[in-house]
């Protein structure tokens, strides 16, 4: 199939730019990225059903979104991959990084070739799956991590579950550092997060609600890299959060270690008081932070400190959040609400369009070796249509997702996905 995208606004993470242009698709790929508009193409190559007007829309890279949990095997009815590929199209995501914390976890090559198989009948997007770095997520014995990277596992984690035994994660680093695999790590302090609900400090007295100190973040970061020091291996924090462990990062790069890092569209977003009424859609883990800790993971995805932005897309059902706060499951949709509450940090002038697709899609393909993220010729062509301007009012129960656990329902959103393409083929377009 070739598809002309004509009249738009070209978001190139690469070249931090944007730029007025057409992107010809042709056979899964860019064919061409034209610096005019309106190019000339006959329409031999080009039928009129396959050109889209952008009128002056913009285009960029569809989004690849590391950490996502579809709840299949065991918890079907959260998510399926077949509601999660339809949530992730209509959000702009091309490419979904699922989580092995799955009930059975993903800890054996023939889970992984399950859930493989799944995601290629189900799913309109491309779906790579993570698998565990211990047996059952246990922290107790590391799984066979070379037949499973062998089964087609592009990274191993044990996900908020965090492994305790220093000598079991670090047998497991060295292992995973000869195989160059690359390991994913939740960065808390096991022992001083267990129970937490929120984030520690007076708000959470007041509320009376159990809380951990920002610095169980700030340990668990100095502890994994510390690790990765001694073992050498890729690693890949999955949220940072807080102003304390900033520095940890910092110091990791600046050292030449293979360290990157990532943050939820939640924490990039919302704080500490929005959790005021005991609303439990606002429930994540971590918890949500201060705002001095917001404003400053805003200002290292800026600077590049944190790389990667996800939606940590995790499904809970109704009977799950609707409990008391303490007791409520933690986490949040997002793979259909992430580019439109994103948009926030555009409007507000805190990230620009050319820096939010580099942490959104260009870093998170970079750190998994893919080929796509990018807005150049010869590159995949997965990318997203999308109107930053476009007043929405977001309605839960309109989601695609099976679970309709997000923190925005009601809220007034700027910014609509138009169209997404996955290898070149149109998977959603708004209607």
């Amino acid at each position: 199939m070739t598809i002309l995208i004509s009249n738009a606004r070209l978001v190139d993470p690469e070249a931090a730019s944007v730029t007025q242009g057409a992107v010809l698709l042709r056979d899964g790929i860019i064919a061409e990225v034209f610096d005019t508009p309106t190019p000339e193409i006959s329409l031999d190559s080009v039928p009129n059903e396959n050109r889209r007007d952008a009128k002056g829309k913009y285009v960029a890279p569809g989004i690849v979104d590391i950490g996502v949990k579809i709840c299949e095997p065991g918890e079907r009815h959260k998510e399926s991959y077949g509601s999660a590929g339809q949530a992730a199209a209509a959000g702009g995501v091309t490419t979904i990084v699922t989580r092995p914390d799955t009930n059975p976890a993903i800890d054996t090559p023939e889970a992984l070739e399950f859930v493989r198989r799944r995601a290629n009948e189900a799913a309109p997007v491309h779906v790579l799956p993570m698998a565990a770095l211990t047996k059952g997520r246990d922290g107790r014995e590391m799984t066979e991590i070379g037949f499973l990277m062998d089964a087609g596992a592009v990274a191993f984690t044990d996900c908020d579950r965090v492994v305790r035994d220093t000598k079991v994660l670090s047998r497991a680093m060295t292992y995973a550092r000869a195989l160059g695999a690359l390991v994913v790590g939740h960065p808390q302090e096991p022992n001083l997060s267990v129970g937490a609900a929120t984030t520690s400090g007076k708000f959470a007295s007041l509320r009376g609600l159990p809380s951990v100190s920002p610095m169980a973040e700030r340990m668990g970061i100095d502890r994994d890299i510390a690790l990765v020091e001694m073992t050498g291996v890729r690693y890949h924090a999955d949220q940072i959060t807080t102003t304390r462990a900033l520095p940890a990062l910092e110091r990791a790069k600046r050292n030449g270690f293979d360290v990157t890092a990532g943050v939820s569209m939640h924490h990039l977003t919302l704080n500490e008081y929005d959790v005021a009424d005991y609303r439990t859609f606002f429930k994540v883990k971590p918890p949500l932070r201060a705002e001095d800790d917001r404003q400053a993971v805003v200002q290292a995805v800026k600077t590049g400190l944190i790389d990667v932005i996800g939606s940590f897309h995790t499904p809970q059902d109704e009977e799950s959040k609707r409990l008391p706060f303490e007791e409520a499951a933690s986490g949040a949709v997002g793979l259909e609400t992430m580019l439109p509450v994103l948009m926030r940090l555009y409007h507000s002038g805190d990230l620009d369009l050319p820096t939010l697709f580099r942490a959104l899609s260009l870093n998170p393909a970079k750190r998994l070796g893919l080929d796509c993220g990018r807005l150049s010729k010869g590159a995949p062509a997965d990318l997203v249509l999308f109107d930053p301007d476009k007043p929405i009012v977001l309605d839960r129960f309109k989601l695609k997702s099976k679970s309709k656990n997000t923190p925005f329902d009601g809220a007034r959103l700027q910014g609509k996905v138009l169209e997404t393409f996955v290898s070149g083929t149109s998977v959603y377009r708004s209607t």
